[in-house]
Parts: structure tokens; sequence; C-alpha cells
């Protein structure tokens, strides 16, 4: 198996387009027409997991923080990025990071976070935006059904739990081809109006070219006319954090013993409490100090997240509890759902899970 075979794997659970800009995922060292000899899951590519890969005989590495995040200018070895990116390259090991892809994906690791807590009714805390376009096209009608199911295929059409989704409605055309022309209705060089049908669906923008090759294999015209917008529509299935419900309330000291249990917490930082009980809840895994607001508007008792500094506790403002549980322990479950998610779709392949700890952050 060819390393860019699982990369492909990779793609189906966290696609790179639904990662943030500012972020850095994919393969970020390696040939990818090289032959896979096996697969190490890490939360961090440092030194010791490149050796641990060495060690394990897998020549790729899948990590959840990108190893690379800001451009290096120079790979001399004089810190613990430039060290694990030579060892990698000496030992031929491709180190692939998911990150974002993962974070905004409705399954990944805020779903993990979420289930792990327990919580129900669970929907996404920060929609992505500018991530849907529609596209408009016209066919006769007899072509339409054929357009309308490749378009669904290519994946078009999707809106929440409803696939194939399109409007529809009627009119006429005219035109007029010139003597290059090849009409498939009316002839060359004469006016033609004929009956149409207009078609509209929306779809993930990543999607676009293959979206369009779909319109134009499946097309019947010479020339397709089609239309392509951006919607400021809300990506109700993409996005940053969840929020969801305890199936009983707690009380706030009760639920953050809970929370440190769970998530295996050296401690909390945490702010006033309120003196209410615990039922919704928002958890955004990793820094979620931006978030502080969808979680009070989202009517929260509760926001988990990490990194927040000494005046982020106040944005509290006394309506929701926020507390850090550490980056680390927030996303403390990833690596296992990449793990499962690996063996499930390439199960005669090896597939190992790192067993070095990468936090960096200790506790008295």
């Amino acid at each position: 198996m060819k390393i860019k075979e699982i990369l492909s794997v990779l793609e189906e659970m966290a696609p790179l387009a639904y990662a943030e800009d500012f972020d850095n995922v994919g393969l970020l060292v390696g040939d990818a027409n090289a032959d896979a000899t096996g697969i190490l899951v890490c939360h961090d590519a440092l030194e010791s997991v490149i050796d641990e890969a060495i060690a394990k005989k897998c020549n790729l590495v899948v990590c959840f923080h990108p190893i690379i995040f800001s451009g290096l200018k120079k790979i001399t070895g004089k810190n613990y990025v430039e060290r694990s990116i030579l060892k990698a390259i000496k030992n031929d090991i491709a180190i692939y990071a998911v990150h974002t892809a993962l974070d905004n994906h409705k399954n990944g690791v805020n779903k993990i976070f979420s289930d792990a807590l327990g919580l129900i009714n669970t929907k996404i805390l920060v929609p992505k935006q500018n991530f849907i376009q529609k596209l408009v096209t016209y066919t006769v009608p007899e072509n339409a059904e054929k357009v309308r199911l490749a378009l669904g295929e290519a994946g078009a059409g999707t809106i929440g739990n409803y696939e194939n989704c399109s409007f529809n409605s009627e009119g006429f055309s005219t035109y007029q081809g010139n003597e290059e022309s090849n009409p498939t209705v009316g002839n060359k060089g004469e006016l033609t109006q004929t009956n149409e049908i207009k078609i509209e669906v929306v779809f993930e923008k990543h999607l676009q070219s293959k979206i369009l090759k779909a319109l134009f294999t499946n097309h019947v015209y010479e020339e397709v006319a089609y239309e392509i917008y951006d919607l400021q529509n809300t990506h109700q299935n993409i996005g940053l954090g969840m929020v969801g419900e305890l199936e009983k309330p707690m009380s706030e000291t009760e639920f953050l013993a809970f929370v440190k249990n769970k998530m295996q917490c050296g401690g909390i930082r945490h702010s006033a409490l309120l003196g209410k009980s615990i039922q919704k809840v928002a958890v955004l895994g990793g820094s979620g100090s931006f978030a502080i607001k969808n979680a009070i508007q989202a009517k929260a008792d509760v926001f988990l997240t990490s990194d927040l500094k000494y005046h982020n506790f106040y944005e509290a403002e006394n309506q929701i509890v926020l507390a850090d549980i550490g980056h680390f322990e927030s996303e403390r479950f990833t690596k296992n759902y990449i793990v499962d998610f690996l063996k499930k779709k390439i199960p005669n392949f090896a597939v190992n899970f790192s067993e070095e700890n990468t936090n960096p952050v200790k506790y008295l």
C-alpha cells in the first residue's frame, strides 16, 4: 500500500478543506508515493515519537497537532521542531497532521469530547461560515434527472440530514448558434426557443471542481450555462466546539469533579461558581477563549475548554462557569478515534497507537 492511499482515508476522516486558514494540515514531511510499512498515531510528532516509529517500523506518523506550524527558514536541529523533522527525513518517515480539519468535523474532536462526558442532543457551537456555495444550471427536461443525480453523487444537495436536495423551476431559453456550433436542440444559425428546467443546488465549496466535472459530464448541451454563488449561510454540521446536555443535572462542584475524573485532568481552573445546577454544557477542545460569547449565547451553564488567560475568566460575566481543563486533556481521546477509524478502513494494515505521552504540562 502506498502512503497516498492512506492519506485518502485520512482525508475521508477529516477533509483538509475543513481546516482553519491559519492551520498547517496534511502531509508535512515525506513522499506520498512511497510504500507504507506501518502507521503510528500520536498527539504530537516529537523526536521521541519518531524514535518510536523507527522502533515499530512505521514510516507514516499521523499526528493531531502539526509539528510544523509556522514557516521554517532553516532546519539545523536547534529546537524540538527541527530535531523531529531532521530525524523523520533521515529515516524516510512521513508526517501527516489533521488538527483543525478534525476539530471542525461533526464527528471529530468535540464530538469525541462530548461523548466522553455523555452529552446528548449535541450540535456545533461555532458553525463554519463562508463554506457553502450554490450552483444554478439549466437543461432540457429530458436531461434534468440525470444531471440532478450526478450532482448528488458528487456531493451537491446535502443539507443537514438530507441528501439530493434541489430546487427546480420551469422556463424557456433562447439561443442562436454560429457556424461552429453544434446545438442539441435546434439548428445552427437559427434563433431557437426551448423549454428548460432550472436546477439549484448547494454544496461545500471544496467540492466545486468535482461538482462541475459531474455537471459537464452529464449535461447534454455543447455549452453548459451555469452560475456559482457564495452563500452567507453557516454550515450547521461543520464548525468548532459543541454544545449538548447532561442526561441528569449536577451541582457545579459535582460536575467539575466528574470532568476531572473523565478527562483525567491534573487540575481545573475555573471562574466563580454561580450556585446553579449544570445541565447544558459547551465544549471546545484546545484553545477556546474566542468562543466564550458563543457559549453564553447558547445558554450553556458551563464552557469547558483550555488555554484561558487571566482576563478571559472575567468574560464569564456571572452568566456561565468557564473551566480550563488543560489543552492536552481536552483532546485526550482524539488519537484513539484516529486509530479506530484507520483500523476499520484498512483492517489488514499495521496501525499503531503511540505510547508516548507528549503532554508538556505537568502538575504538582
